[in-house]
């Protein structure tokens, strides 16, 4: 199946120097598909000059004139940036002449733009942003990870049936359990939201396990994790703030005396395992479930390989027909589980 990728060429931190070798890194990994490059024209046209790879055929540039500042407010970019290299990007979606977007830029944007361009499938109220965790099975998808702060019940449920089908798509489980994130395991725990929640995903067309607490994350009790875009993105941060801390322990520690250094070479080849194992750039890569297309939204900082992990992610759930998936499964749910009329959500303001 051949796949077209547009990509945000201008977003992140570090833009084209990061995006356009991420994305000839993926067609040399993918001879079957292609990527478009969104962007300002000579910018993208230096970087490439230098880039020596045989894919660079499957390769094109489609030029704009504006880009997404990473702290510009997601309404100002919607409105008064309708060239934005983001903007164009998740149109070529729309239009068909890509299947999927990528973008490292603004989320608040990305989720705007791409809401408003795309509109979400029949019987989802927002989209939310899912990711894969990693725990000690494998991995978990987790959402929502700051897309909607404030979510109904009925939204929740949603959140599960695409999540659901979203695992089931992209790794391939059968009947992936779902879990409830909660303060406890038992059923009076909880605000009067997951208590509903909870209800209502027994009823749904969803593999419900129960309640779960943030531990059962990391412990991959569930294959897939389901909580409000508070919560999630505050766990996705102090996550990765603890991997961070742990590596920098390890690293003052081997690097304290003389011995301590020599003991370092000697646990080298573990520790480049456990780097491996937690390095965020191999999870790097947010899906915005919910739309009438493939949306995925890069960490900001990303470098080249994370990056082109992201682009990965998008060409994997376009080849699995994610889409497909989750419109059916969403067919499935009872009425009484998908009626809402909900308040506005708030689409999480992180640039990153």
């Amino acid at each position: 199946m051949s796949v077209t990728v547009a990509v945000d060429a201008m977003g992140g931190d570090h833009g084209p120097s990061v995006t356009v070798a991420a994305a000839l890194a993926f067609l040399d990994a993918q001879p079957d598909a292609r990527v478009i490059l969104v962007g300002i024209e000579p910018a993208l046209n230096e970087v490439l000059g230098r880039a020596r790879s045989p894919a660079r055929e499957r390769l094109t540039v489609h030029a704009c004139t504006e880009v997404v500042a990473m702290d510009e407010p997601p309404a100002d970019a919607l409105r008064k940036k309708k060239d934005s290299s983001m903007r164009v990007a998740v149109n070529l979606v729309k239009d068909g002449t890509a299947q999927a977007c990528v973008s490292a830029g603004n989320t608040g944007a990305l989720m705007a733009i791409a809401r408003f361009v795309l509109k979400t499938l029949p019987g989802i109220d927002r989209p939310a942003i899912a990711s894969q965790l990693p725990t000690r099975a494998g991995v978990t998808t987790a959402l929502d990870l700051g897309a909607n702060v404030n979510c109904t019940a009925a939204q929740l449920v949603q959140f599960a049936v695409m999540g659901s089908a979203l695992a089931t798509a992209v790794e391939g489980i059968e009947r992936p359990t779902v879990g409830l994130l909660n303060i406890g395991e038992e059923d009076i725990k909880g605000n009067d939201v997951v208590k509903d929640t909870a209800e209502l995903l027994k009823a749904a067309p969803v593999n419900f396990y129960g309640n779960v607490e943030g531990d059962d994350i990391y412990k991959g009790t569930t294959d897939v994790v389901v909580c409000d875009g508070f919560v999630g993105n505050v766990a996705l941060k102090v996550s990765e703030g603890l991997v961070v801390m742990l590596y920098d322990f390890l690293r003052a520690e081997f690097t304290r005396n003389v011995a301590r250094k020599l003991a370092a070479v000697a646990a080298m080849p573990a520790l480049g395992a456990f780097k491996k194992r937690v390095d965020p750039r191999r999870y790097n890569g947010a899906t915005l479930v919910g739309l009438r297309g493939v949306v995925v939204k890069s960490h900001g900082s990303a470098d080249a390989i994370g990056f082109r992990n992201a682009i990965a992610k998008a060409h994997a759930e376009v080849v699995n027909g994610v889409l497909d998936k989750i419109a059916r499964e969403i067919a499935r749910m009872p009425a009484t589980a998908g009626d809402a009329s909900p308040p506005l959500a708030t689409v999480g303001s992180d640039a990153r």
